[in-house]
């Protein structure tokens, strides 16, 4: 699979990026957006990421700058889970194990089609100060090993203007619960 944008769709697309990284400056105060254009630009395989981040419902904005690895940080900032990406268990060993009514994919594996990760559960609990996000729905995110060696998976949502963090088995998926993204470009 080619992952680049060719030239018009790659325009296109800066455009929708652009117009974003200004209406929404308060995730990414300082920042310019020139300098992310070259970056963007420099990097193809990156631009297609995010590309298939938006196809499937993400809004992907600039959430930061990591100063230390000269990377801006991306992140899928739609008000609920992408549509695109829910209804899916945890990972390609929770979709194995399913032996009736099997979802399409697994959050981990679509994710890494995409060329991306889950959030963590602190960087979606970082997301969660530059917005109020999944007031109806739920993401799952990184679950550590430990307790995905027992067949666990770890999802967020915000409700009561509080982030909760919760469990449940990896082969479970619900119409409600879906995926986002972090991207370094």
């Amino acid at each position: 699979m080619d992952k680049h944008l060719n030239t018009e769709q790659a325009g296109t697309f800066l455009a929708i990026l652009e117009k974003r990284f200004t209406q929404n400056m308060q995730r990414h105060e300082g920042l310019d957006w020139s300098a992310l254009r070259s970056k963007l630009e420099s990097n193809p395989e990156k631009l297609w990421t995010l590309e298939q981040m938006e196809q499937s419902g993400g809004e992907p904005d600039v959430i930061g700058y990591d100063a230390e690895t000269a990377e801006y940080l991306f992140c899928d900032c739609a008000p609920e889970s992408p549509a695109g990406r829910r209804s899916l268990c945890y990972d390609p060993e929770a979709l194995a194990a399913r032996k009736e009514h099997k979802p399409k994919d697994s959050a981990v594996n679509l994710a890494a089609s995409m060329g991306t990760t889950l959030l963590t559960e602190a960087e979606y609990r970082k997301l969660q100060e530059l917005g109020r996000f999944d007031l109806k729905t739920s993401s799952w995110i990184a679950t550590p090993e430990p307790i995905r060696a027992l067949g666990g998976a770890l999802f967020c949502d915000r409700r009561y203007d509080h982030v909760f963090t919760y469990h449940n088995g990896a082969d479970s998926y619900y119409g409600s619960r879906g995926f986002r993204c972090l991207l370094r470009v």
